[in-house]
C-alpha cells in the first residue's frame, strides 16, 4: 500500500485524496497600494532580499512541481507580482516547461498597460485585476492611493494584449463599496471583462477582520439580482472556487455568453474540491491559503537539494494538509502571515 506521503503516481496527493494541479506563486510580498483589508496604510516591514527566492530559484521550483508534481496551473500572484523585476524572465522559463502549464497572474493592475504585452509575448495567458469600486474617492479610501486610472487602464491594456479572458476581482465592505455591486457588473460586460465578487477573507494584517460585518455570497448575489437576471451555468465547475452564473442577455466579445462569479470562501467553502498549493516569495510551501504551518523548501534548495528531493519534500508537505480551512471552528486563528505575504 502506498504512504499517503508518496503518492504511487508522484503528484500531490493528499490524506483525503485530493490531488493539488494547481501552484500559485507569489513573487512579492510589496505591494504599491494599501488595502484596507489586507494591509494597514503604513504598510507592513517586507521581508529581507536574502530571504526571497531568486529567478532561477523560483523558476527551478516551478519546473519541480510541473515536470515531476503534475501542476497544470501556474499563478503568478504577490504581494503585487508586477513589481518583480525578473517577472518577465520568470514567465517565459515556465511557458517553456513541457508539458506547459496554464499561465496567469493576479494583479492589482498599476503598470499592466506597459507590461503586458511583453508578459503575452513571454507566454502569460491570462490576468486577474483587483478593482473594488470605480468611484475615485471610494478607491482613495480602500487602497490609500489615488490609483484607479491606471488600474483602469492596466484592464485595458491586458485587453489589448490579449490575455484574455481578463477577469476582475471585487471585494465588498460593508458601508464602503457594497452598493457597488450591480455597477461593477456593468463596467465588466460592458468592456467584455468578467466579474468575480470575493468574500473578504481573515488575512488582514490588523487581524481585525468581523465575519459580522462580511459581505456574504447571498447578499452580493441578491443586490445583483436586483438588476440582472441570472441563469444557473450549466459549465461544470470542478474545482475552480468560484460560482458562476449566466447574465440573461449579455454576452462576451467572441460570442460565448457572459458569466459573473461569487467565490464564498467564507460562506461557501470549496474545501472538498480544492485543487491548489501554495509556494511563498520566501520559498516556503503552504498547503492551504489559512494554513498555520509551512514547509521549507528554500533550506533544502540552497543546502544542494536535488530535483528529486524537492520533490518529496513537498508531496510531504501537502500529504498532511487539512480537510477544510475551519474558518467555522471555534478554535479558528487566523494564519501568522497576511494576504500580502501568502499570495491569492
Amino acid at each position: 500500500m502506498a504512504s499517503s506521503a508518496r503518492p504511487a503516481d508522484g503528484r500531490l496527493t493528499d490524506r483525503y485524496g485530493r490531488v493539488a494541479t494547481d501552484l500559485r506563486v507569489s513573487l512579492t510580498d510589496r505591494c504599491n497600494l494599501r488595502c484596507s483589508y489586507c494591509m494597514p496604510p503604513e504598510g507592513l516591514p517586507w521581508l529581507p532580499s536574502p530571504d526571497i527566492l531568486t529567478d532561477d530559484e523560483v523558476t527551478r521550483l516551478i519546473g519541480v512541481a510541473v515536470r515531476q508534481l503534475g501542476v497544470t496551473e501556474v499563478r503568478f500572484t504577490g504581494g503585487e507580482p508586477l513589481l518583480r523585476p525578473g517577472l518577465t524572465r520568470i514567465v517565459a522559463a515556465a511557458a517553456a516547461l513541457r508539458p506547459r502549464p496554464v499561465l496567469s497572474l493576479t494583479t492589482n493592475g498599476i503598470g499592466l498597460d506597459r507590461l503586458a504585452p511583453g508578459l503575452q509575448a513571454a507566454g502569460l495567458d491570462r490576468v486577474n485585476v483587483s478593482l473594488d469600486t470605480l468611484d475615485p474617492q471610494r478607491f482613495a479610501q480602500l487602497a490609500h492611493r489615488r490609483r484607479l486610472p491606471d488600474v483602469l487602464a492596466g484592464l485595458a491594456g491586458a485587453a489589448a494584449a490579449g490575455l484574455t479572458p481578463v477577469k476582475i476581482n471585487a471585494v465588498l465592505l460593508r458601508g464602503v463599496n457594497d452598493d457597488e455591486a450591480p455597477a461593477l457588473l456593468r463596467y465588466a460586460l460592458s468592456h467584455g471583462y468578467e466579474l468575480r465578487f470575493i468574500e473578504q477573507m481573515p488575512l488582514d494584517a490588523q487581524q481585525s477582520w468581523d465575519r459580522d460585518r462580511m459581505v456574504t455570497a447571498t447578499e452580493i448575489l441578491d443586490r445583483l439580482r436586483a438588476e440582472f437576471t441570472l441563469l444557473p451555468d450549466p459549465a461544470e465547475r470542478g474545482a475552480a472556487p468560484a460560482e458562476t452564473w449566466l447574465v440573461a442577455g449579455a454576452e462576451r466579445p467572441d460570442g460565448s455568453p457572459a458569466r459573473v462569479g461569487v467565490i464564498g470562501t467564507v460562506t461557501r467553502p470549496f474545501c472538498g474540491d480544492c485543487d491548489r498549493t501554495r509556494l511563498t516569495a520566501d520559498g516556503q510551501v503552504r498547503d492551504c491559503l489559512f494554513a498555520r504551518k509551512e514547509s521549507d523548501l528554500r533550506g533544502a534548495l540552497r543546502s544542494g537539494a536535488d530535483d528529486d528531493e524537492l520533490a518529496q519534500r513537498w508531496r510531504r508537505a501537502m500529504a498532511g494538509k487539512l480537510a477544510g480551512h475551519g474558518i467555522d471552528d471555534p478554535t479558528f486563528l487566523q494564519p501568522a502571515r497576511p494576504m500580502s505575504a501568502i499570495g491569492g
